[in-house]
């Protein structure tokens, strides 16, 4: 009987999680607009717009060492619009975001399995192990609906699927398509900043939601698909 209870409390906080998200992604594109200034991209003006072919491999570079080590890849997609636009920007930060992924997945993969596997059976296997089971039973779905919450840490399961051995072909799959819809709006937002799109800021937040709540259900469906094979 509580487990009902404890899942609309993870909803609940899920819910104000994404509000407080949306929130502060409108009023730091209001902000932006009227500062007229987006935070960190003179290197973008200076080095990688209307550079050509220079700025683009400069930027997927960046970008690629940047999601690789940790940086927030949506900080790379909102620099993506505002360079490029938002169909150039998204190709852009598709490819370093995906390159990105590859290099931390598989450094964790050549490098920290040994480790993983004995944290997975020592004290930290209870925060690990259920993650580490869902990842390897369907790695697919399951990077699939992780890449689409709002919330977590990318660089963080990158790392965990590496060192729990998951199929490379299905976690790169599914982190791919993952990453398309904030993709988007990251970098419909962007370009919103660039080019002075208001109406641009508040669609980007609008698909926030709608790509954070498919993420929701295909990840409750498929908790619910393993209760029933247990079953």
């Amino acid at each position: 009987m509580t487990a009902r209870p404890e899942a609309s409390a993870r909803r609940r906080q899920s819910l104000i999680k994404l509000g407080v998200m949306v929130i502060g992604l409108i009023l730091g594109g209001i902000a932006l607009r009227l500062l007229s200034e987006a935070v960190g991209t003179d290197w973008i003006d200076r080095d990688v717009k209307g550079q050509g072919l220079w700025g683009e491999a400069l930027f997927i570079g960046m970008g690629t060492i940047a999601t690789a080590v940790g940086v927030p890849r949506q900080a790379v997609i909102f620099l993506g619009g505002y360079a490029f636009g938002p169909w150039v920007g998204a190709l852009l930060a598709m490819i370093a975001q995906g390159l990105g992924c590859a290099v931390s997945f598989y450094w964790a993969r050549a490098v920290g399995r040994g480790w993983a596997e004995r944290r997975l059976a020592g004290r930290f296997g209870h925060r690990l192990r259920p993650l580490a089971e869902t990842l390897r039973q369907n790695t697919f779905g399951a990077t699939l609906a992780l890449r689409l919450l709002p919330i977590g840490n990318n660089l963080a399961l990158n790392l965990l699927a590496g060192m729990s051995g998951v199929s490379p072909s299905g976690f790169m799959l599914g982190s791919l398509l993952g990453y398309l819809p904030q993709t988007v709006v990251f970098v419909m937002l962007g370009d919103g900043v660039a080019v002075a799109r208001e109406w641009q800021i508040a669609l980007g937040a609008a698909l926030l939601v709608l790509a954070s709540a498919i993420g929701m259900w295909l990840l409750r469906r498929h908790r619910a698909g393993r209760v029933m094979e247990s079953d």
